[in-house]
């Protein structure tokens, strides 16, 4: 239930902005390290979308898309996992000239 707010929340502003002429683009990114939301227990995360192309996302890109009236492709689902695979995908590729990449978590002051 914790995403209930949130995601009625994002589809209704979405939906008012179309209301006025604005354009609107659905994203949903999430900070799962998996590659997409169809291998997480349902019982953890809750029923998988499956969009049209067949992206296995959170659900909150379903009701986006229903608020919208949008379609929901691959292109408007991330992960953490997602970045973290491109990102090894280049090193194994030789795309960053051989530098050393290092992940260092940047915490808020307090």
């Amino acid at each position: 239930m914790s995403s209930v707010g949130k995601e009625f929340a994002a589809s209704s502003i979405g939906k008012i902005l179309q209301s006025r002429g604005y354009d609107v683009a659905i994203m949903k990114a999430d900070m799962y390290v998996n590659i997409d939301a169809g291998t997480i227990r349902p019982a953890e995360h809750g029923e998988v979308f499956v969009g049209e192309d067949g992206v296995e996302a959170d659900q909150d890109l379903g009701n986006y898309e229903r608020f919208t009236n949008q379609k929901s492709l691959r292109e408007n689902y991330m992960t953490t996992g997602q970045i973290y695979q491109e990102v090894i995908r280049r090193e194994r590729n030789l795309e960053y000239g051989g530098e050393m990449w290092k992940f260092i978590p940047i915490f808020p002051r307090k």
